[in-house]
């Protein structure tokens, strides 16, 4: 059918993951979460600046990719829940993890990560993605809100068993 006044662009969605099968990192805990998020933190920047990262999963936990969503100051980040979920869609992604640091070396959550962490739980229900965990990273350990028993479930029975 031939379009008169007007032209529209074709939307094209295509994947290829440049890393063979075998060599994919796959998350089964929170420590394989943790040591897969923690090689993506600078040593110099750790303890230094606030940094919220995403890793996103094909549905064998499987990793697809990560994304460094904000860089903030020293007592904090912002998060753009609209961002996480549109990047999450665009790969495909069946699970995310989220996952901050604190400078301060602090493991303790504030009410500002529970919040963030039900808001993005709540909008990822829509879409039927699962946020498996939210990690609190420092230099030398980590919080997931998941081993803790304070994750918020998108969906019943969610957890990082495939």
């Amino acid at each position: 059918m031939a379009l008169t006044g007007n032209t529209i662009s074709e939307i094209q969605v295509t994947y290829t993951n440049p890393i063979p099968e075998n060599e994919r990192v796959q998350i089964h805990r929170s420590s394989d979460a943790y040591n897969t998020l923690r090689k993506l933190w600078q040593e110099d920047t750790i303890e230094y600046r606030e940094q919220f990262y995403v890793l996103y999963l094909n549905r064998s936990n499987t990793v697809l990719g990560y994304f460094l969503h904000s860089i903030g100051g020293v007592a904090g980040t912002m998060v753009d829940v609209r961002q996480i979920l549109g990047i999450a869609l665009k790969a495909n992604a069946s699970s995310i993890i989220v996952s901050h640091s604190h400078p301060s070396g602090n493991l303790k959550t504030s009410e500002a990560d529970k919040s963030i962490t039900r808001k993005i739980v709540e909008a990822a229900k829509l879409f039927d993605i699962s946020v498996l965990d939210h990690l609190i990273l420092t230099k030398s350990s980590y919080y997931s809100f998941a081993d803790e028993g304070v994750m918020p479930r998108s969906k019943g029975g969610d957890s990082y068993t495939v």
